[in-house]
């Protein structure tokens, strides 16, 4: 396995680029330890596809560098980079047995036909295939398919880092959780460098100990799932991560004070900066339908099952609550309470408050 390091990384697909729009990719400096899972999300066209062409030797940077423990293998193609990648679509051969099929990649390299048995058969066990091992690829369902798939980029124990490319698009809802942990158990077995692109929020949170969050080709945070709910650096954060999503309310700030509708909000701690455009970040988790506080409007009321979510307007402006209940009235008077420690002012989308430490 490797420590991947990504200097100063930018591409364009233009051939003169001149302006920060003509790049997918703008400026991204990122270490992925040795053994660490990762995930790459972002909605579609954010760059993360591109960034993981680039890792992989499929396409070369406009600008920068690409280490592997140190090693400088910018210009490298991919069969030098030893690397294996599982891609959207399952990518086995149907009229190959299971066992084949995970046997390919070894015996495509010559490794001994005892060190290939024994492979298979510990790859087989983790993926709970042993029986289907003697079965046709064709008569497989689509989630084995895609567990095979799995199995023939985790077979070697040579590889540098295994790329998973949007794994579970094509899986029945019902069977995504389960891939899901299975490929969690198997990154805690075999501990492998594994990097994990998807603009599936669940599939990164639950998979990745450090969650790479990609906007217009930027990285906007690099964070533990918790840390990307409770602290989001920036505005695309809070709102891409959550369901729903981070209320984020125009504001202002006069004299220290920050303002949002005419009512003064206490944020986290001191406020850094001046001029922007100010905006109020606060989670729906974190707002209370109080008897005191901000003025509102209930719009309306969604029973989610494990609580409700209350829809309410504070002037023209929406603001949502979580509520344990959903004894709520359509067009009721209410008041709005906001957690002051998950409450922050953000500039220009970046966040502004500060926690003495």
């Amino acid at each position: 396995m490797a420590k991947i390091t990504l200097s100063n990384l930018r591409h364009s697909y233009l051939s003169n680029p001149t302006d920060p729009q003509d790049y997918a990719l703008k400026e991204i400096d990122l270490d992925w330890n040795d053994g660490g899972a990762y995930a790459l999300l972002g909605p579609s066209g954010c760059g993360k596809s591109t960034l993981l062409n680039i890792v992989s030797g499929l396409l070369t940077p406009s600008a920068g560098r690409i280490l592997f423990d140190d090693k400088d293998v910018t210009n490298l193609p991919p069969d030098q980079r030893n690397i294996a990648q599982v891609f959207q679509f399952p990518v086995i051969y149907d009229t190959m047995t299971v066992r084949e099929n995970l046997a390919f990649p070894l015996r495509n390299r010559g490794v001994a036909e005892a060190k290939i048995a024994e492979r298979v058969a510990e790859i087989a066990t983790m993926l709970e295939v042993e029986e289907m091992l003697d079965t046709r690829a064709a008569h497989l369902s689509p989630d084995n398919k895609q567990k095979i798939s799995m199995g023939r980029g985790l077979v070697r124990d040579d590889v540098n880092v295994v790329m998973f490319d949007e794994p579970l698009t094509v899986i029945d809802p019902h069977l995504k959780w389960k891939l899901r942990s299975k490929l969690k158990e198997l990154h805690q077995r075999v501990r492998a460098t594994m990097i994990y692109v998807t603009h599936d929020q669940t599939e990164a949170l639950t998979f990745a100990d450090q969650v790479v969050v990609m906007q217009e080709g930027e990285v906007v945070q690099v964070g533990t799932p918790v840390e990307l709910f409770e602290r989001p650096q920036h505005t695309f954060v809070g709102h891409f991560i959550g369901s729903p999503g981070m209320n984020i309310l125009p504001a202002s700030v006069d004299d220290g004070r920050v303002i949002f509708n005419g009512n003064s909000v206490r944020v986290e701690g001191g406020i850094t900066g001046e001029g922007g455009v100010t905006e109020l970040g606060v989670r729906p988790e974190f707002v209370s339908v109080s008897d005191t506080g901000i003025p509102a409007r209930v719009r309306k009321v969604s029973d989610v099952g494990r609580h409700a979510v209350i829809e309410t307007m504070v002037g023209d402006t929406r603001v949502r609550a979580v509520a344990e209940t959903a004894n709520f009235e359509q067009g009721a008077e209410v008041h709005l309470a906001f957690q002051q420690d998950q409450t922050r002012l953000y500039r220009d989308g970046w966040i502004a408050t500060e926690v003495a430490s």
